[in-house]
């Protein structure tokens, strides 16, 4: 990959990469770990990409796969950070924190399906792509995480 494509994929890329790093992460540090290795992976691949659109979802299927590396590494599994930050990112508006908290809050498989549909506009078919599971099945997480949203919010939204 030439060294402009290159660049011109990470302005372009790099904002949802974080976001979608930041949704199954839960931290900010890890998140940008896995921004970091997701464009690295960039660089040594030999994928030859179809379109923009070919790019966006291989790069947010390579985040999330760094994501489970970082998850399931040895030190992620055994140290405990001193300051466990729990910092919104600057693209949440006041109004939606508690929402945001609350999806964050969520299970990796439900947050990570949520933060696709609702803040990158993927359709549930482009979500089963990116994700290698079904279509049905991204629709049942999507149901499923509704309604644990609809139960502890309950008093926010009467």
């Amino acid at each position: 990959m030439e060294a402009a494509e290159f660049n011109r994929i990470a302005r372009k890329y790099t904002d949802v990469v974080y976001r979608a790093t930041l949704s199954y992460c839960k931290n900010k540090n890890d998140a940008e770990d896995a921004v970091q290795n997701t464009f690295l992976n960039l660089l040594k691949t030999d994928t030859q990409f179809a379109d923009d659109e070919h790019i966006r979802k291989w790069l947010i299927r390579s985040a999330i796969n760094e994501c489970k590396n970082i998850w399931k590494s040895f030190w992620h599994r055994n140290v405990t950070s001193i300051d466990e930050l729990n910092e919104e990112p600057a693209y949440i508006e006041s109004e939606k924190q508690e929402l945001f908290s609350e999806v964050m809050k969520l299970p990796k498989k439900y947050s990570t399906v949520l933060h696709l549909y609702y803040y990158e506009s993927y359709t549930c078919k482009e979500i089963a792509d990116i994700l290698n599971i079904s279509e049905s099945g991204v629709q049942s997480r999507l149901m499923r995480a509704r309604n644990i949203l609809k139960e502890k919010l309950k008093e926010a939204w009467l």
